[in-house]
């Protein structure tokens, strides 16, 4: 018995009590994730933690949906403020995320959802809850939305804290070419990333492949597919699991959408489809033809892709959350600048692909460091919007998007895609008014905030010349 327990990777709260008194278990990692999709939380005894914790859930200061990623308190929140003290929330544990975490001595993991102090309703400022809420009104509309997220990353020589010692500057790629599908490049990096595939699986998160990317140190690690809350927990799962392996080897790894000007960036690709609500019948799959494809699809489909591409300048401050992310909108880099679609074409934002039960939508807009539950939240939204009123796609686009004239154009800078969010009717109605203006005030602190910072270019650029 106590072999298959050490062997199973999600586990029941039974089996968890057994780990620790088995003295396997010695630590539950109990977390959340914040806007900037982290995994913030306590390190808590497996003892107490079962005793307590597994009915009761842990308190957190709410000022952590209210601050920067400096953990600075940042005025103007209406959830969470100086003048209202800054008091708790309760984080209930959801036990069907409950797992090993076996990259780490004897720990197990949780999520957990964020719920008032004062009864258990769910924070709707909460990441976790934004998107379940839509989960629940793809359920109402009758739908299951799977989907899954491609996500890469560099992998960098200089640790975490060589790169700090170094302000971040000059750091080293592991690897000094493109490495896109070479196997030769992609093995001196195995020690590292064949440890971020083993601890994924035996920790319950199943992963189907890893490949170089389209850039020196650049990786890719696929993890299956899923219905979109388990996705999302599965997608914080692996960052935090391959940054903490990284770390451990004394190496860093990044999930910033551009790291350096003269790389690719690193994105995060996400497939869409509609399921029946037990997950068994694919609604995509139908009888009319896509033009110049041999694709077979249904109104479903059609409406679905109407839906993300009506919406996708409004979406894309939840693809691209940083003044960073908008550098990786480059032409001929893979990262879309048009909105169009196409089948099997990476130079549009919406590339269609697979046929019959594996027909998707992929999303190539969001970038590698967006928040995972916002970006699944703002596709459901916008495709349940797509359906419900019938909204037509363009015409499918042959040939380089990137060449193309007159194609709406995905937004450029961070303030852009705040305008387009903010305006926008759906997510009002969908996410809700306090959601969206919660969005708003945490984007333009981001803004904000570099505007207010001296970077290094202006110092050499204009410090004797200006």
């Amino acid at each position: 018995m106590a072999a298959l327990l050490r062997r199973s990777p999600i586990l029941t709260h039974d089996q968890l009590r057994d780990l620790v008194a088995q003295g396997d278990v010695d630590t539950v990692l109990t977390v959340f994730p914040d806007f900037y999709g982290r995994l913030v939380g306590k390190r808590i005894v497996g003892r107490y933690f079962c005793d307590e914790v597994l009915n009761e859930g842990m308190h957190c200061c709410n000022y952590l949906l209210a601050c920067d990623m400096e953990m600075d308190p940042v005025p103007g929140y209406r959830f969470a403020s100086w003048e209202q003290g800054y008091g708790d929330v309760r984080c209930v544990p959801d036990l069907s995320t409950l797992r090993r975490a076996t990259w780490l001595e004897h720990t197990a993991i949780v999520l957990c959802d964020v719920v008032e102090e004062e009864g258990n309703a769910l924070v709707s400022v909460a990441p976790r809850t934004i998107l379940k809420r839509q989960v629940e009104r793809a359920a109402a509309a009758g739908v299951r939305v799977m989907t899954a997220s491609e996500l890469e990353f560099f992998v960098l020589r200089d640790s975490y804290a060589a790169a700090e010692r170094k302000h971040f500057h000059d750091l080293e790629p592991f690897g000094w070419y493109l490495e896109d599908y070479h196997t030769l490049q992609g093995r001196r990096l195995e020690p590292l990333v064949g440890q971020i595939r083993h601890h994924l699986e035996a920790s319950g998160v199943p992963v189907e492949f890893s490949k170089g990317e389209w850039g020196p140190g650049q990786h890719e690690v696929n993890v299956r597919y899923a219905d979109a809350l388990e996705m999302a927990d599965r997608h914080v799962l692996y960052k935090q699991a391959a940054k903490e392996i990284a770390d451990q080897q004394n190496l860093s790894l990044t999930f910033m959408a551009k790291v350096d000007e003269r790389w690719a960036g690193s994105s995060m690709h996400v497939h869409s489809s509609l399921w029946s609500p037990d997950g068994a019948t694919p609604l995509f799959e139908g009888e009319s033809a896509i033009p110049g494809t041999r694709v077979r699809a249904t109104d479903r489909f059609r409406w679905w892709l109407g839906g993300l591409m009506t919406h996708a300048r409004a979406s894309t401050l939840l693809f691209a959350p940083y003044v960073n992310s908008y550098k990786r909108y480059q032409a001929g880099s893979f990262a879309p600048t048009g909105i169009a679609w196409s089948y099997d074409n990476r130079t549009a934002g919406f590339r269609v692909v697979g046929h019959g039960r594996s027909l998707r939508v992929e999303c190539r807009i969001p970038g590698a460091d967006a928040n995972p539950y916002l970006v699944f939240a703002a596709t459901i939204a916008a495709g349940l919007d797509g359906v419900r009123r019938h909204l037509e796609p363009p015409p499918m686009f042959t040939g380089d998007v990137y060449k193309a004239e007159g194609l709406p154009q995905v937004p450029r800078s961070l303030p852009e895609a705040i305008a387009e969010f903010e305006a926008s009717a759906l997510f009002r109605e969908a996410l809700g008014a306090d959601v969206v203006e919660h969005l708003v005030h945490f984007a333009r602190t981001e803004q904000r905030k570099f505007d207010e910072v001296v970077t290094s270019w202006e110092r050499r650029r204009y410090l004797e010349r200006a």
